[in-house]
């Protein structure tokens, strides 16, 4: 069993989608193999998986308990500013999909 996320899909409610776009993908790009999540149904056909399914479990926060992983994503300024009030005011949305593949080793 493969379970991952991608980080290219994190879902964050904000007014300036253009910036959190950019900042999520910014955040992607500096880890490694930061979408092979995405990849992990080839990866097990590859390695002669059968019967391979894939599902997504979605964590959502919307409160302040997500505000590390904001931090680490947007660092310091306006942008982590706002998902700080965000937190404050009960109005924080952040979705995280994680993937789970599995499939049959075929001998």
């Amino acid at each position: 069993m493969l379970i991952g996320q991608d980080w290219d899909t994190l879902v964050i409610d904000s007014d300036d989608p253009e910036l959190t776009r950019s900042l999520v993908h910014a955040r992607a790009d500096a880890l490694p193999h930061p979408r092979v999540a995405r990849r992990y149904r080839n990866l097990l056909l590859d390695n002669g998986f059968t019967d391979v399914t894939v599902e997504v479990h979605t964590i959502v926060w919307t409160d302040a308990a997500c505000l590390p992983v904001l931090a680490g994503i947007g660092g310091e300024g306006a942008w982590f500013d706002d998902q700080v009030a965000r937190a404050r005011d009960d109005r924080l949305f952040v979705a995280i999909p994680f993937f789970v593949a599995s499939g049959r080793r075929t001998t």
